[in-house]
C-alpha cells in the first residue's frame, strides 16, 4: 500500500483526511493540523446528555459491534458513525454551511459464507434539520446518515438501522448492564501526554434481537453486542503508526477491553483497557505497563498486500481478574474469519481490519466472542 500522501485522491477526500483527528478506535490513519487540535478538560460524565453529541470536539464516534445468530449460522455486524468538526465552517450562517462532517461504516460477516459484506457513507450537517442528510442530537444518541442511524429510546434500547447495497439489519439492543467508565471514570489515557485522552464509555453484554437480510432473504436474529461512544481533542503520540485493539462479551456476563499503540518497529507505545465481572459495579482499569499483546498467526490480505496477525496473546494482571489465579494470566483471541478487512478509501480514507474474533483462556478453552480491531497495517499513521 502507497503512503496516503503520494495518493492521487478526489479533493473531497483530501479535505476529509485534513480534518479528522487519528483517534480511537478507528481513525488512526487520518490526519490532523497539530494546530488544530485544542486540549480536552477532564470532567465528570453527566447522563443522559453525554451520551448526545458534543460538536464542540474535534472528533466522535459511536461503534456498536457484535455476534448475530439465525438458528445455525453465525454473523458479525458492526455499525460506526464519525462525527467530525470542520472549523473553518464554524461561523458561516448558509444552512447549507458543512458545520459537522458525518461518516458511517457498516458491515456483516457471514462465517457460513466465508465472507465479510461491507458499505460506507459520508454526508455533512450543517445544523439545519430540513436540509441535513446527516444529524447527531446533542442531548441524547440518536445519529443518522440519510436511512442509517443508531438511536436510543426512552425505555434505554438502542435501534440500529441500516439498509445497504448487499445487505440490510434493523436490531433492537436492550442493556443488560450499567454503562462502564473507561480509563478514570470515563477519562481514557491514549499516550503518556496529558492531552492524549478522551472521554470514553462502553456498554457491553447488550442483548440483541432483530432482522437480517442478506440477498433479499430475511431472518430473525439474537445474540449479544457492545458500543463504544468516545469523542476528543487530543492527538496520539506521535510515534504512533496504528493501534491493536479488543471489546469481548465474556459468556459469563463479563466485559474485557484492551488495547495498545503501536510505533513502526511494532513495539508498545502505550496501552491500557479494563476488566468487568459479570456482577461487579466498578471495572478494574489496567495501567499501560499491564497490558502486553504477542501477535501469533498472520493473514496477508490478497486485496491491500497488509499483513494482519489474526491470532493474539494478551498477557493481563491475573489478581484483577481473579484472586486464585498467578501473578499473570493469557488469553487468546482468535479472528473468526480471516478475511475481514474493509476498505474506507472512498469515506475516510483508509484501510483497516475489523472483525467478528473469540476470547479463549490460558486453557484454550472459548470464553467469549467479540471484536477485534487492527488499524495501521495497510499504512502507517502519518502526523502533519
Amino acid at each position: 500500500m502507497p503512503n496516503p500522501s503520494a495518493l492521487q485522491l478526489p479533493r473531497r477526500q483530501l479535505l476529509t483526511r485534513a480534518l479528522l483527528a487519528p483517534l480511537w478506535p478507528g481513525l488512526a490513519w487520518l490526519q490532523v493540523s497539530r494546530a488544530a487540535a485544542a486540549t480536552l478538560v477532564k470532567r465528570e460524565l453527566v447522563f443522559a446528555r453525554d451520551l448526545g453529541s458534543h460538536p464542540d470536539t474535534a472528533i466522535e464516534w459511536w461503534y456498536v459491534t457484535g455476534e448475530l445468530q439465525a438458528k445455525q449460522q453465525q454473523y458479525g455486524f458492526q455499525l460506526t458513525f464519525f462525527r467530525s468538526r470542520v472549523p473553518a465552517t464554524q461561523h458561516m450562517t448558509s444552512a447549507f454551511a458543512a458545520r459537522q462532517l458525518i461518516f458511517a461504516h457498516a458491515a456483516v460477516t457471514d462465517l457460513s459464507g466465508q465472507r465479510l459484506l461491507h458499505d460506507q457513507r459520508i454526508a455533512r450537517s450543517s445544523g439545519t434539520a430540513s436540509v441535513d442528510l446527516a444529524e447527531a442530537s446533542e442531548a441524547d444518541t440518536h445519529i443518522r446518515l440519510r436511512d442509517w442511524s443508531l438511536q436510543r429510546r426512552e425505555d434505554g434500547r438502542y435501534l440500529a438501522r441500516v439498509t445497504a447495497q448487499d445487505f440490510a439489519f434493523a436490531l433492537d439492543l436492550t442493556p443488560t448492564q450499567p454503562l462502564l467508565l473507561q480509563g478514570e471514570q470515563g477519562w481514557s489515557r491514549k499516550g503518556p501526554q496529558a492531552t492524549q485522552a478522551s472521554f470514553y464509555y462502553s456498554l457491553p453484554q447488550l442483548k440483541l434481537a432483530g432482522d437480517l437480510t442478506l440477498a433479499g432473504s430475511t431472518r430473525r436474529v439474537s445474540g449479544r453486542a457492545w458500543l463504544d461512544h468516545e469523542w476528543s481533542d487530543a492527538l496520539l503520540h506521535p510515534e504512533a503508526v496504528g493501534w491493536d485493539w479488543i471489546g469481548m462479551n465474556l459468556f459469563d456476563g463479563a466485559a474485557l477491553t484492551a488495547f495498545r499503540l503501536r510505533n513502526k518497529a511494532g513495539a508498545t507505545l502505550w496501552a491500557g483497557g479494563s476488566w468487568r465481572g459479570g456482577g461487579a459495579a466498578k471495572p478494574v482499569v489496567f495501567a499501560a505497563q499491564d497490558v502486553r499483546f504477542k501477535a501469533g498467526r498472520i493473514w496477508k490480505s490478497p486485496a491491500s498486500g497488509a499483513s494482519y496477525p489474526v491470532q493474539w496473546t494478551i498477557d493481563l494482571p491475573a489478581a484483577a481478574i481473579d484472586a486464585g489465579l498467578p501473578a499473570r494470566t493469557s488469553f487468546t483471541v482468535r479472528a473468526l474469519l480471516d478475511a475481514q478487512e474493509l476498505d474506507s478509501r472512498s469515506s475516510t480514507g483508509a484501510i483497516y481490519w475489523e472483525g467478528l474474533s473469540e476470547l479463549s483462556n490460558q486453557s484454550g478453552q472459548p470464553i467469549g466472542r467479540g471484536y477485534l480491531e487492527m488499524t495501521g497495517y495497510a499504512s502507517p499513521l502519518k502526523l502533519s
